[in-house]
């Protein structure tokens, strides 16, 4: 069901992609509640879960906050971009197991951070601790797959998929019984013990080429629990010189761009307009909306990044032009207010994950696929690049639309 790399047991190959992307997830599920939550000092554990709505702008027709969720969108995914900026230039020079340490202690911190804090600027501190770790984690498991079996892409791309679906589930599901944003914030803090313990204990290297039987039997038996990152072939990605690492690059870009797209116009939708896909005569508050828009988001995400072994797509700038209508419908909604009904903004959300999932699925298995043996830990860790460009940048579009929408009568 879960992914992540070839771990003993087999319901343990799913851990590392959800715990790396768990925190990531669980901040974009709380945006709304960090940005609009007051909190009274010194009595934390008592915040109501669901506050009372305070509106940007008395007299707009929609119910805003004075900060758009694109403000945690941006602090969730800036760090993470740049990360993967630098990754190519050095972070290959920093064995793996520190890495995953330093990520686990980054999603651990975000959540502490957030839970206990008194205001809006210290909450997005955490956010950034989030985004720190999902971007270090996946850039460094991506560049591990390139030691395994081509098949473990499907593996990683459901765990982070099941991530999606278990962080917003999990949070909508603790909040609407009652519990506080703080407490189920802290009650989470054992998904970062938990990369740890799956990580150290239960990863074994497998490798990719099963022909060197050699090396296969000396590689199988050792664990991946070293200071020292698995030794690279002769040859490997990393030993490339800058010219050879650019034109393969050039090479991706017919990969990168489509997934650029699709991450754009679904989180432009994610970020800049669920919160104002608000529907006010109806059973659930505008936080509960918002909630279950991004719980039914990463359900389709999950169910899509799950389904590369039944469906497979190589052209996927047919799925950026899907998601990009996606976003020119919701967007004129918002402008018209013409859907009668949120449960069918309820479908074109779980149809938004579907294509957002399928698009990340299929890039990074066409990859693995197309790429030399000597190129593709590179092309794995180049390509993280495009979802966190495109998240960026509809963060960046997002803040200022935001701000003219909520001014509008």
């Amino acid at each position: 069901m879960l992914c992540g790399f070839a771990a003993a047991p087999f319901g343990f190959r799913g851990i590392l992609g959800l715990c790396n992307n768990f925190s990531y997830v669980v901040m974009l599920s709380a945006a709304h509640d960090i940005l609009r939550q007051e909190r009274a000092s010194g009595n934390q554990s008592h915040v109501a879960p669901d506050p009372t709505p305070i509106p940007h702008n008395s007299s707009s027709r929609f119910d805003c906050n004075s900060i758009s969720t694109a403000a945690v969108l941006l602090a969730d995914i800036l760090p993470t971009l740049l990360i993967k900026l630098l990754a190519p230039l050095g972070l290959h020079l920093l064995p793996y197991s520190p890495r995953v340490l330093v990520s686990a202690i980054c999603s651990a911190g975000s959540f502490i951070l957030v839970a206990f804090s008194h205001s809006v600027g210290t909450s997005l501190c955490g956010v950034v601790l989030a985004s720190i770790s999902s971007g270090l984690g996946e850039v460094t498991f991506l560049s591990l797959t390139a030691f395994y079996p081509r098949a473990v892409i499907s593996w990683w791309s459901s765990g982070t998929g099941g991530a999606g679906l278990l962080g917003a589930l999990s949070y909508l599901a603790l909040t609407q019984a009652g519990l506080s944003p703080q407490h189920t914030l802290l009650s989470m803090l054992e998904i970062p013990g938990l990369l740890l313990a799956s990580y150290f204990l239960l990863l074994t290297s497998e490798p990719q080429d099963p022909g060197r039987e050699d090396e296969a039997e000396t590689i199988a038996r050792q664990p991946l629990i070293g200071t020292e990152a698995p030794e690279p072939k002769p040859g490997a990605s990393w030993n490339l010189s800058l010219q050879e690492r650019w034109t393969v690059f050039k090479g991706l870009l017919c990969w990168i761009v489509p997934l650029v797209l699709v991450y754009f116009a679904e989180y432009f939708i994610n970020q800049g307009l669920f919160e104002l896909l608000f529907f006010r005569n109806t059973s659930l508050s505008h936080a509960q909306q918002y909630r279950w828009y991004q719980m039914l988001y990463q359900a389709g995400v999950f169910v899509s990044r799950s389904s590369l072994r039944c469906c497979r797509i190589r052209y996927t700038w047919a799925l950026a032009l899907l998601q990009c209508l996606n976003l020119a419908f919701l967007l004129a909604d918002v402008l018209l207010s013409f859907l009668p009904s949120m449960y069918l903004v309820f479908l074109i959300v779980l149809y938004e994950g579907l294509l957002g999932g399928a698009a990340y699925v299929n890039t990074f298995h066409n990859i693995a696929l197309e790429a030399s043996d000597e190129h593709r830990e590179f092309a794995m860790a180049a390509t993280c690049i495009s979802d966190t460009l495109g998240i960026s940048l509809s963060g960046v579009v997002a803040l200022p639309l935001h701000d003219f929408l909520c001014h509008l009568p």
